[in-house]
């Protein structure tokens, strides 16, 4: 008779940190970011608001994991260890509550 192995699974829960964040190409843009795209760790398209609308513009974003894309409309999130990285809206809205 073969061993069955049973599989357990752990559960966890997000620690209870604070981020920083903002939406792009909606509310204003902050030093970090700004930082971010004098180093070229962002690289902005489209972002000239007198030519482009929220579906235009995106922006670039250096990350560990490689190069995410953020499009208007999506958050920008700046981690706990300085890390930026993009958020789509539904995701961020079930993840994080505003303080």
């Amino acid at each position: 008779m073969a061993n069955k192995t049973k599989t357990n699974t752990t559960k966890y829960k997000k620690k209870p940190i604070v981020i920083e964040a903002f939406k792009f190409y909606v509310d204003c843009i902050p030093d970090w970011f700004v930082d971010k795209v004098t180093t070229n760790d962002i690289v902005l398209h489209n972002c000239d608001y007198k030519k482009y609308d929220i579906s235009e513009a995106f922006c670039e974003i250096s990350t560990l994991e490689g190069v995410m894309r953020a499009n208007g409309g999506d958050y920008i999130i700046k981690g706990v260890n300085n890390e930026v990285y993009p958020c789509k809206e539904d995701i961020f809205i079930k993840t994080y509550d505003k303080l």
